[in-house]
């Protein structure tokens, strides 16, 4: 993927010639075990040993990291690290009408080192206005900012009144104009295209739709289909050919429905999955995205005096009583579980509580473990180089004390930080 051709920091030559992290044990993404004790040997950012058989060379820095668990950097499929909701979601509205693509990409630099030194190495941004997802990677390969890999989806793609129209919720002649597939609200399977054709033109990775309503946006109802059969299908085919992958919003099983027959890679969110959407998802091998942490953030948001519109407290409740049943079904049929928090709506850098909601909603701690390594990487389409703590792997490594498999809730304490060779964060 393009992404993959700037991922080499400007200061990767002064590296030393071979780095050695030593930890009590070590989760390479892929086993049902760990492996003890933990032992990967670093050369140029690339893994170059695991294990006991890994070649030390004389001379070769040795990072101790005492009872801890070395794992592969952690991955989010679904963050927006382009803002955070506060206390106020109404104000929070108000102010990023107020806000300049610049001001946004400046202040979104805090969640960028937030969500990094939290373990997460690589992440899909799935949707920013003005392409400052596609900046913000730049940015960061390039070296310039610190911060996760990013895979940018720039604009999302959705229906007019839907919930990826981006001027949703206002006066009519608000705007003084309607929105279009420049603005990612399609019409029709050529407009969809367009859209398309559009963000890849100016730098997208990904593509993502939005099949049903949502919690947060106005005047939709979250779970109703959102984009016609010939739009979704137009959208896959589209960027497929391209070589893009496609997420798809959806909380409602028959939008969800539709994404699944057309082919679409992924399913956010999948509140009111019923049983048929399920079975599509296993037949098709499409991955499911829960973003437990969302839900969970706008309940603590809600307890700690938050203020939200009234219509989005209804949706959230009627999101909230349904969540956890689908999860539980899909982990149980087997359905390729993706790790992804909807970050942004919650806090930047809280990500590894989606670790523990997953374990609680009855994912073995392995499996949640794996969800954010290997499956995020073949969700992502880089595993040929992420995802696993390989010989040839590029080297992003992140250490948790004890052992995950334990107390998943370590995960939230990571300490140390690799990323393409380079330790970014070692706070022991």
């Amino acid at each position: 993927m393009k992404i993959l051709g700037l991922l080499v920091f400007c200061g990767m030559a002064a590296l030393p010639q071979q780095v050695v992290l030593r930890a009590a044990r070590l989760f390479d993404g892929r086993s049902e075990v760990l492996q003890t004790p933990g032992l990967v040997v670093v050369e140029a950012g690339r893994i170059t040993g695991v294990g006991p058989s890994a070649v030390l060379k004389p001379g070769a820095k040795v990072i101790e990291l005492g009872d801890a668990t070395l794992l592969p950097g952690f991955m989010d499929a679904h963050v927006h690290l382009t803002g955070e909701i506060g206390q106020d979601s109404r104000q929070d509205t108000i102010d990023g009408m107020a806000r300049t693509a610049a001001e946004t990409a400046l202040l979104g630099t805090k969640y960028l080192r937030a969500t990094l030194h939290a373990g997460f190495t690589t992440v899909r941004n799935l949707g920013a206005g003005d392409f400052v997802d596609v900046a913000m990677r730049n940015a960061i390969a390039r070296g310039a900012v610190e911060g996760p890999r990013i895979l940018a989806a720039s604009k999302s793609l959705g229906s007019i009144g839907g919930h990826c129209d981006p001027m949703n919720g206002v006066a009519p002649d608000f705007f003084g104009r309607e929105p279009d597939w420049k603005d990612g609200v399609v019409s029709g399977a050529e407009s969809a295209r367009q859209a398309v054709r559009y963000n890849v033109k100016y730098g997208a990775d990904v593509i993502k739709i939005c099949a049903t309503g949502g919690v947060l946006s106005r005047n939709n109802d979250v779970d109703s289909p959102q984009l016609t059969l010939d739009e979704i299908g137009a959208i896959i085919d589209e960027a497929h050919a391209k070589g893009k992958r496609v997420a798809a919003h959806a909380h409602g099983a028959s939008g969800a429905k539709r994404a699944i027959r057309m082919g679409v890679d992924s399913i956010e969110h999948g509140s009111f999955l019923d049983e048929e959407a399920l079975t599509l998802m296993k037949q098709k091998g499409t991955f499911y995205v829960p973003t437990l942490h969302a839900v969970w953030s706008l309940e603590e948001r809600l307890k700690t005096g938050g203020v939200m519109d009234p219509r989005t407290q209804a949706k959230l409740k009627m999101a909230s009583r349904r969540i956890g049943e689908t999860f539980r079904s899909a982990a149980a049929r087997g359905i390729r579980v993706a790790f992804g928090t909807d970050a942004g709506v919650g806090i930047h850098g809280t990500n590894a509580e989606e670790f523990v909601l997953m374990v609680k909603g009855g994912l073995k701690p392995i499996d949640a473990l794996r969800a954010a390594t290997s499956v995020d990487a073949e969700l992502f389409g880089i595993a040929g180089d992420l995802g696993a703590l390989e010989a040839g792997k590029i080297a992003d490594v992140v250490a948790v004390p004890g052992n995950p498999l334990d107390d998943i809730a370590q995960t939230r304490h990571v300490f140390f930080v690799m990323k393409d060779g380079a330790v970014v964060k070692n706070s022991r």
